[in-house]
């Protein structure tokens, strides 16, 4: 297990929102005076890798552009990817890129456009973001800003398919992302007995806590991310005991 950095782009500012409330009346849990190039220089001084950089609707492109910029193989980007774009962000710096909606429509998955940015970018620079809620005791896919179900199951199944055409997996834990409310615990169980690639996920952490019990319940497979909680977003956690935390794990 290692933290996973993030920086999520609204309008062009770094910002952390609660996900569920994209396209509705947005709720800011921060706004950073910092561009996103300051957030880039410093995962890279802390050597943090396999970060993300997330667009969240249009406008954002200038500020990932710099953040790749500034931190060249350091770090993935999504938002808006599709297979006629995808080159392009590995060009600027990007490490891999994210893909989600355009994998995601009508609620179903998409072969063809799966297949397709496999084509444009190749499965060792894809990662497939699948942002997970609970239904009738099963976990789906949704998509529209969280707000439809697909009919794509997130069970091992269907996780062992989608590895063929990806090197990682970002999980977006719906429910909890940007409440620091705590871990999906049943979640973090699940993926850990499922995935056989590097996979990170996101969604509710909090606390040293929170990772000592995401350590837990994962066995290490799984990475994690963690966004509004951190002091360097707004919240109360030291992004450097985070840092120092997972140096420790990655010692051991």
């Amino acid at each position: 297990m290692k933290f996973r950095p993030c920086i999520d782009l609204h309008a062009g500012k770094v910002k952390q929102i609660v996900g569920e409330t994209l396209n509705d009346a947005i709720i800011e849990n921060f706004v950073s005076a910092h561009d996103s190039g300051y957030y880039a220089d410093l995962f890279k001084k802390d050597a943090l890798t396999g970060g993300h950089v997330i667009m969240l609707g249009p406008g954002n492109e200038a500020a990932a552009e710099q953040a790749l910029a500034r931190y060249p193989g350091g770090l993935q980007i999504g938002g808006g990817i599709t297979a006629d774009n995808a080159a392009s962000y590995l060009e600027r710096g990007g490490s891999h890129v994210i893909v989600t909606s355009y994998i995601f429509r009508d609620g179903q998955l998409n072969e063809e456009h799966l297949r397709r940015i496999v084509s444009e970018v190749g499965k060792e620079r894809l990662v497939i973001d699948l942002s997970c809620k609970e239904k009738d005791g099963k976990w789906f896919v949704v998509t529209n800003q969280w707000k439809q179900f697909s009919d794509f199951e997130v069970n091992e199944a269907n996780i062992r398919e989608l590895e063929s055409y990806c090197d990682e997996y970002l999980i977006h834990a719906v429910d909890v992302e940007g409440k620091q409310s705590g871990i999906q615990e049943s979640l973090v169980r699940d993926l850990a007995e499922w995935v056989n690639i590097p996979t990170t996920y996101a969604g509710g952490a909090r606390s040293i806590a929170d990772m000592n019990r995401f350590l837990e319940l994962s066995g290490g497979k799984l990475d994690l991310t963690i966004g509004s909680a951190l002091d360097i977003f707004g919240g109360k956690l030291p992004y450097e005991e985070v840092v120092a935390y997972s140096r420790g794990l990655q010692q051991t």
